[in-house]
C-alpha cells in the first residue's frame, strides 16, 4: 500500500485538552484501521508541527477520508503528503524520457 506522511498541528481546542491526547491518538489509529489504513508510527515532535504520523492507505481517497475524519473532531489540523520509498522513486526515474 502507498505510504503517507501526515503533519499535525494542535488547534486551541486540542492543546487545551492535551491530557486526553494519548487517547485521541489511539482513537485515530482505530479510525484508520476501520477505514482500511494502517498507522505505522506516530511521533510527538518539536518545532512547527506537533505530531507526525506515518501510515499506509490503499488510495489517496482513503487517506483523504481519514484526514478529514480526524481533523473534523476539532483537535488538529492536518497536512498529508504521499511518500515514495527509494525503490519506488527509482522506478519513477526509470520512466523519465
Amino acid at each position: 500500500m502507498p505510504t503517507y506522511v501526515t503533519l499535525y498541528k494542535w488547534t486551541d481546542q486540542g492543546i487545551k485538552g492535551v491530557k486526553e491526547a494519548p487517547g485521541r491518538i489511539e482513537d485515530s489509529i482505530q479510525t484508520a484501521a476501520r477505514l482500511g489504513g494502517k498507522v505505522l508510527a506516530v511521533y510527538v515532535t518539536l518545532g512547527e508541527y506537533d505530531l507526525v504520523g506515518i501510515s499506509e492507505w490503499p488510495s489517496d481517497e482513503a487517506a483523504t477520508t481519514a484526514a478529514l475524519a480526524i481533523a473534523s473532531r476539532g483537535n488538529v489540523t492536518t497536512q498529508t503528503m504521499r511518500a515514495f520509498t527509494s525503490a519506488e522513486f527509482a522506478e519513477l526515474v526509470k520512466k523519465l524520457p
